[in-house]
């Protein structure tokens, strides 16, 4: 077949096939166009989950008479003027593909107003390479498009769409991504003439974290952690959910860049990391993270739907993500909700566990037992006659796990605080407890290296060897001692102290993997961390172990004073809190 220029309306059905996969695609293209715009307020009406009808109305600074016929011509955009403005892109869209692209595979109506002008204009397309002449319109300052039938002249994509309802389901959750990464912005969304969202725009962080709740539900809002990291060019800010609020699916997961919604496995695998050693097997975290940083240090051009992005720098990018989410996830423990008016006892333990026993617990008091007797009468009411201030002032000086009152079945430890009834998984809180101290204890003393006593040949490719002699300082600070021998092979000298018996050939390739993916690794210290874990299961007290109320006493205030405590080594919970008034509904009181 001889090569020939492609027809317009076949070279804009092929763009289509890029960018407009279904009805959802069309509203993504249109609202991002009205963002671009200034729009403070867009409404979005669909029929029949959008295969039928789809109109986009927005407040925007509208387009020109003399632009109409442009707006629906391929390649044509007033977002990029020359090449160097692909470098540091601040519009959602700028490739001038998507009106003329779903023009031709439907039925499209454009009206607007600019701005500056008495009246309105509209073109239209009917699915082939023509637009009608502007002819005059009734429309207020802004722009609307109505697009019908679509891929109706194309009916091998036209039989891909499933149900209305699915295809709703995928505008909703697109409408939501929307909302969430534009909170200035007033969104309303009908479907079928029916209302199904009307937001408000956001003018401060109450009404953001409103719109937040009506969208992800309050138990988000309720369960989630503020984030404002901020290092050089680097702003990472939004709302992160504890690690008890886990999900089964990774369906709430949010990440902007600029405003702009991407899927990228390096931001994936860094806040994976944030969230290691205080996530339950299996499940997934939630976050509505916002990550700002100067456009010229991101190529959002990779990808025709813009989902993807390219950082100039991706090894500082995830190292910020990560540290940031590390270092608040840290802040998981009762002491972090509660700070107590009371400076809390002085506790010590006598000794760490160096190898698994279970004769380890040893929760010992600096002060005399006494003294939690004198603090636990504050919690008790006052004798009849007293005024209610004093009992306030009694209840203030609580620490926040409060103190304990018994052991239930030799696992739970009951303890009372200023809010009501605290419940601790005693061998969980205990293994937390021990396993950071043995994280502390490691660091401390750095990675000590153990010499093989045979070293270990590994055959790698050129590219992966080059690698290894980049990142050589890297692997000496983690125990690796590793040298090259030729083109394509590798020698392993030295491992990790406490991974002796590990598997040397593996561990290296799994880090060459990581270092090609993301630049770094925290292979060594996940595998260490591992074996760390394992020893405070193994140390940490076990069920039927009875204990006395001053050892009690004591577990609870390593917990306040504990990183993650919230959580033990795998992601289960702690502790849980009982209010009083969650108390009287159980038993119906005041009814």
């Amino acid at each position: 077949m001889p090569i020939r220029i492609l027809p317009p309306q076949l070279i804009n059905q092929i763009a289509a096939g890029e960018v407009v996969e279904r009805p959802a695609s069309v509203v993504k293209e249109l609202v991002e166009n009205s963002l671009d715009a200034g729009a403070r307020q867009i409404d979005i009406e669909v029929e029949q989950g959008g295969i039928k009808r789809i109109l986009v109305r927005d407040d925007g600074v509208g387009i020109a008479k003399r632009e109409l016929t442009l707006a629906l011509s391929r390649h044509a955009t007033s977002k990029v003027s020359e090449f160097r403005d692909l470098e540091s892109l601040r519009s959602m869209g700028f490739r001038g593909e998507a009106l003329p692209s779903i023009s031709s595979v439907s039925r499209l109506r454009l009206i607007s107003r600019h701005q500056e002008a008495d009246e309105a204009w509209e073109v239209t397309g009917d699915g082939s390479d023509k637009v009608s002449a502007a002819k005059p319109a009734a429309h207020p300052q802004g722009s609307s498009v109505e697009v019908c039938d679509l891929f109706f002249n194309t009916p091998a994509r036209r039989k891909f769409l499933r149900t209305d309802k699915t295809e709703f389901n995928h505008i909703s959750s697109l409408f939501q991504r929307l909302a969430l990464a534009h909170f200035e912005v007033g969104f309303s969304l009908h479907h079928n003439r029916r209302r199904v969202h009307s937001l408000p725009p956001c003018s401060d962080r109450a009404e953001r974290e409103r719109r937040i709740a009506g969208l992800l539900g309050a138990e988000f809002l309720e369960q989630a952690l503020v984030i404002e990291e901020r290092a050089g060019e680097l702003g990472l800010s939004g709302w992160v959910a504890r690690p008890s609020f886990s999900r089964a699916q990774a369906d709430m997961q949010y990440f902007y860049v600029n405003q702009r919604m991407v899927r990228d496995k390096l931001v994936t695998h860094a806040i994976r990391q944030g969230y290691q050693d205080v996530l339950y097997h299996g499940r997934h975290p939630a976050y509505l993270l916002f990550l700002d940083l100067d456009p010229r240090r991101v190529d959002v051009n990779v990808h025709p739907t813009k989902h993807e992005v390219r950082f100039r720098d991706s090894r500082s990018v995830h190292d910020f993500i990560y540290r940031g989410l590390h270092r608040l996830l840290a802040q998981t423990r009762p002491q972090a909700a509660a700070e107590p008016a009371l400076e809390t006892p002085v506790y010590v333990e006598e000794g760490l566990p160096t190898r698994p026993r279970q004769q380890g617990m040893s929760l010992g008091l600096a002060e005399r037992p006494a003294a939690y007797r004198a603090a636990f009468t504050a919690q008790q009411p006052p004798p009849a006659g007293e005024s209610g201030e004093a009992d306030q002032a009694g209840t203030e000086q609580l620490p926040p796990l409060g103190f304990a009152i018994g052991q239930l079945q030799g696992i739970y430890i009951l303890a009372q605080n200023s809010e009501g009834l605290v419940l601790v998984d005693m061998h969980a809180a205990h293994e937390r407890i021990t396993y950071e101290r043995f994280k502390q204890t490691y660091s401390g003393d750095g990675i000590t290296s153990q010499p093989l006593l045979v070293p270990v040949t590994v055959a790698v490719s050129p590219s992966e060897a080059d690698l290894v002699e980049e990142f050589l300082p890297m692997l000496g600070r983690i125990g690796m001692e590793v040298s090259r021998l030729g083109r394509d092979s590798l020698a392993i000298r030295a491992i990790p102290a406490l991974l002796r018996g590990a598997d040397a050939e593996r561990l290296l390739r799994d880090l060459l993997s990581d270092l090609a993916e993301y630049g770094q690794s925290d292979r060594m210290r996940i595998e260490i961390e591992k074996v760390l874990a394992t020893m405070a299961c193994h140390g940490a007290v076990r069920a039927n172990r009875r204990l006395e109320l001053d050892e009690m006493n004591a577990l609870l205030r390593d917990m306040e004073q504990t990183e993650r405590a919230d959580q033990c080594n795998h992601g289960r919970p702690t502790w849980v809190q009982l209010s009083l008034s969650e108390l009287d509904r159980l038993f119906l009181r005041g009814r």
